[in-house]
């Protein structure tokens, strides 16, 4: 039989998560950012080709087509921006609640 030192063992151990609540914080974040990252292009190419590009301005089909898929790309990276900003604070709070400790 083999004899695993103490480091092997200790790796195969699971990871204690001291606080339930931060990972369910976590997930509920995620989770948010992507139903707003396939509700809000979606719903805004539509809106923007239908209401403003060809209702208010008046645009032929295929002229909205390209500009709505321009204000689809723009909310993608707006959403985007805001996840990532809404994740670094929430893990630079995280870890100084976890120094303070």
């Amino acid at each position: 039989m083999e004899r695993f030192d103490k480091a092997a063992l200790n790796a195969l151990q699971p990871c204690d998560f001291r606080n339930e609540s931060s990972l369910a914080s976590t997930l509920k974040t995620l989770l948010f950012f992507t139903a707003l990252m396939i509700t809000v292009p979606i719903g805004l190419y539509f809106t923007t080709k239908s209401y403003v590009f060809e209702g208010a301005f008046g645009m032929s089909n295929r002229d909205s087509y390209f500009y709505a898929a321009i204000v689809a790309v723009v909310a993608v990276h707006v959403v985007l921006a805001l996840f990532v900003y809404v994740a670094w604070n929430e893990g630079s709070r995280q870890w100084r609640e976890g120094k303070q400790d």
